[in-house]
């Protein structure tokens, strides 16, 4: 028995064990560097809004974050918003959730640095400090690398600027589509409308090179 534990002992220590799982916000080691399309806008330019409906940039909803993306150098981009009441988890402070939605939002605003239309296959944040009601979330985000119709991205949030107090990451995962994507799962009629007006909204001028 004692030799039979032996050996037992012994095969367990030579077991190979795998390495960890990448997370699926990780890009793979053949993922090449993105490349900035040569019509995305200049640096410095606001974006506007994508959808006048949506929660995190739309300003038709009252109560939405009202969040404002410009563009930045490479594939990059900033943005920002006011923590307001209506934005409250806990008394006092951001809710979690609203984070995640401003990171949602501006992640998805760097595809259209790449103009190829995208959605989120995955989302992570961490949060790092409370945010303050009353206080201007600063966020900064960038695609770390591409491998096929994957795209990689990162984010940042700080308080009051560029240069303010880091209170949240993220990272993501986003999947290239087609048009057809929205037009299959979405309201057709809205999304052919905002096709057709290019010069009042953003989110979806990117399927005229990608469609």
């Amino acid at each position: 028995m004692a030799r039979t534990g032996a050996v037992a002992q012994g095969a367990a220590a030579t077991r190979t064990v795998p390495p960890p799982a990448l997370s699926p916000t990780t890009p793979p080691a053949a993922a090449e560097p993105p490349v900035r399309h040569p019509e995305a806008p200049e640096p410095g330019t606001d974006l506007g809004v994508h959808y006048p409906q949506c929660f995190a940039c739309g300003d038709e909803q009252p109560n939405g974050l009202h969040l404002r993306v410009v563009a930045g150098e490479g594939a990059s981009v900033t943005a920002e918003f006011q923590v307001g009441p209506e934005h409250q988890g806990a008394p006092g402070l951001i809710h979690g959730g609203m984070l995640a939605l401003a990171f949602d939002e501006t992640l998805g605003s760097v595809n259209w640095m790449l103009r190829t239309p995208a959605v989120t296959g995955r989302l992570e944040t961490d949060y790092l400090r409370p945010v303050p009601v009353g206080r201007t979330v600063y966020i900064r985000a960038w695609c770390e690398a591409v491998h096929g119709r994957k795209l990689y991205h990162r984010a940042e949030g700080r308080l009051d600027g560029p240069e303010g107090e880091l209170v949240a990451r993220s990272g993501a995962l986003f999947i290239q589509v087609g048009v057809e994507h929205f037009t299959k799962h979405g309201r057709e009629d809205e999304v052919r409308a905002v096709l057709e007006r290019p010069e009042q909204y953003r989110s979806l001028r990117a399927f005229e090179v990608n469609p």
